[in-house]
């Protein structure tokens, strides 16, 4: 009787597990489908246009790369506006306070920020995962925790392929 109750109440787990596991999946399917759709639209379509070249030629956060982005202000307000993988999305929303943008942030979230930024290395000439992590790990005040996260991650990714 008690091996009956553990076998069911095991199976009840597991299936609670891959129900929860498949939405995660689901969501993050979703998220791969809809990654970046609105920089194909006005406002931003245009001003990515005239600037992806431009960015792809200078060092991720450098004081060049950043005068960019300020020239490039009304598309990135209006695209960090509708993607929540974006840490700014979270003060543009009104959700969390400045310097705590990753606060507000879900795991789904922030799995594809890091997959945004892994692919956004490879559009710099002198692109890297681990000085990306480094500059927004003061950039958005990501916790050490998170951090070591988010290179383990890249390293599973990286072996997975």
């Amino acid at each position: 009787m008690a091996d009956e109750w553990f076998e069911n109440e095991t199976r009840k787990h597991q299936q609670e597990v891959q129900r929860l596991l498949i939405l995660a999946a689901k969501l993050l399917l979703d998220r791969a489908v809809f990654h970046d759709q609105s920089k194909l639209e006005p406002p931003e379509r245009e001003i990515f246009i005239e600037y992806t070249p431009k960015l792809r030629e200078v060092t991720y956060g450098s004081e060049e790369y950043k005068a960019y982005l300020k020239e490039m202000q009304i598309a990135l307000e209006h695209h960090y506006a509708k993607s929540p993988h974006h840490p700014e999305y979270n003060i543009i929303n009104g959700l969390n306070n400045p310097g705590f943008e990753v606060d507000g942030m879900n795991l789904i979230d922030v799995i594809e920020m890091l997959c945004d930024w892994i692919a956004a290395t490879k559009r710099h000439a002198d692109g890297s995962i681990g000085k990306s992590i480094d500059h927004n790990q003061k950039r958005f005040q990501i916790s050490d925790q998170l951090t070591q996260i988010l290179r383990q991650t890249v390293g599973y990714l990286n072996s997975a392929k």
